[in-house]
Formats: structure tokens, C-alpha cells, sequence
């Protein structure tokens, strides 16, 4: 399948920023089940500093802000050709070697609700991916998608606690209960084709683990299903902090308030 993505962040700052860089991660990848055909990143109101390729192959484009800019606008446009692997990206690859992946973060560390979690998802299953996706169903069944209830440092137990979140929030669940079922786990951010929309208001998130003999498999938990080819991967990490399409630092005052316009169409 061939997608065209057209991916638009705009930050308005309510005085004059006079230095700030950010780290873009925004650059889908080219591996297993996906090819960049075209891909372009336009920065109003900065410019690019460098690029590198981080500990997980992300590629990461730093940008620094034009001296006293009140408004900043990032514009990714391009074709991604895809093609339904299953869920199965296969072989780690990357500088981060893979018992970094069993590592708790502050979003993902496993508390009593994750373990009560695993606990209710277990049972007699065939194999570890039959595991896997049950454990994917019973988040799902326990945490209902609501938008607007969390935030980016919303930890997986505060999320459990909550009872509802995003798909973020999903992830970072599934991510701590894998780790502690043994399962090296990593999230995954990028975008998926919708069905019924081709505007959307922000990109998509998921999970992987890592399965012995299998490789990296995906599990998007909100649509109960792993990743086909409506999916485009962008950045991995231990979790949102590390996979985030945009992050950096600021020196000023005043609020900053962002707006993302998002279309992803065959």
C-alpha cells in the first residue's frame, strides 16, 4: 500500500522565544514491511542544526529557533509504501542492545496494579504471541479510550488506576506487563491509515515485544490488532520520551500552546 502523509505542528509562544532546540523525530523508518518513497521536513521559523541516527535507529533531525519568534511551524509531507507483515518487524537491530528493553522507565515501571494486571490476562495459552494478545485484550477491556484524560507523563499505574487513557496510555501498560512477564518491550509512534477520516488530530502509538525465534511483534492495544499495512513506523524507544515525534527545551517565559493538523491517505 502506498500512503501519503501530511503532518503539520504549530507552536505559538505568548512572548518571544530567544533560544530553544528541538529534537524531531519525524522521519518514518526504512525497514522490514515499509520503504520511504519521499519525505520532507520544512521548519518556519528555525533551522536545521544537524541529523543523526539515535541508540534506536530513530532518525533524529535537531532544529534551533530564529531568535525572537513568537510562532514556529514544522511541516512533514511524504509517500511511505507499506506492506502487511503481520505485526512482524523480525531481527533487533540498532545500537541499544536488547536487554535494555527489560529496563523500567518512570512511565512503564511495574507496580501492583500492572502485576494484578498480568494476573487477570493469564491462563493456558498455546504460545507467546496467543499470550501476548491476551494480555492486549484485557487492557483494553480494563483501560477505555477517552481522549482528553492523561497526559504525556501519565504512568502505566496511574493509568490502570484511572481506568481510562489513550493509546499512549495502552502502551505504556502493555510495555510494563510484558517486561514483567519477561518480555523485552519497546513503543513504537507513528501513523495509521483510518477508515473512516483522513484528518486527524494527532499521530498514532503502539508496542512491541520481543519474542525468541520471532523477533519484534507489534500490538496496537486501542484497535486490538497488530499493526498491517495501514501502519507507518516512525520512532522506537523505551517509552514516549524516547520515541516522542518532538521534544526539546526553551528559555523564556510564558505558555506555550501547540496545534497539530494530521492527514494519512492511500
Amino acid at each position: 500500500m502506498r500512503l501519503t502523509i501530511s503532518h503539520t505542528t504549530r507552536y505559538h509562544y505568548e512572548e518571544p522565544v530567544h533560544y530553544a532546540l528541538q529534537q524531531l523525530r519525524l522521519t518514518p523508518k526504512s525497514r522490514a514491511g515499509q520503504k520511504i518513497v519521499a519525505w520532507d521536513i520544512d521548519i518556519d521559523g528555525g533551522t536545521k542544526q544537524l541529523e543523526y541516527d539515535d541508540q534506536h535507529n530513530n532518525h533524529v533531525s535537531l532544529i534551533g529557533f530564529d531568535d525572537g519568534r513568537t510562532e514556529v511551524t514544522i511541516r512533514c509531507n511524504g509517500v511511505v509504501e507499506t506492506t502487511d507483515m503481520s505485526g512482524i518487524i523480525g531481527t533487533h537491530g540498532g545500537f541499544a542492545p536488547l536487554w535494555l528493553f527489560m529496563r523500567p522507565t518512570p512511565l512503564t515501571r511495574a507496580g501492583n496494579n500492572v502485576r494484578k494486571l498480568v494476573k487477570a490476562a493469564g491462563g493456558d495459552f498455546e504460545g507467546d504471541i496467543e499470550r501476548l494478545h491476551a494480555l492486549s485484550s484485557t487492557i483494553a477491556e480494563t483501560v477505555t479510550y477517552e481522549i482528553g484524560t492523561s497526559h504525556s507523563a501519565t504512568t502505566a499505574e496511574e493509568s490502570l488506576d484511572a481506568g481510562h487513557g489513550v493509546c499512549q496510555d495502552h502502551a505504556h501498560i502493555f510495555i510494563a506487563a510484558a517486561r514483567s512477564m519477561g518480555y523485552p518491550a519497546r513503543y513504537v509512534s507513528g501513523y495509521l491509515l483510518m477508515d473512516d477520516r483522513i484528518d486527524q488530530d494527532a499521530s498514532h502509538a503502539w508496542a512491541e515485544a520481543h519474542i525468541d525465534g520471532v523477533g519484534w511483534v507489534g500490538f496496537d492495544i486501542s484497535n486490538g490488532i497488530s499493526p498491517d499495512e495501514r501502519y507507518v513506523r516512525v520512532a522506537t524507544g523505551l517509552d514516549y520520551f524516547e520515541a516522542a515525534p518532538v521534544s526539546g527545551m526553551r528559555l523564556g517565559h510564558g505558555d506555550e500552546s501547540m496545534v497539530v493538523s494530521l492527514q494519512v491517505q492511500q
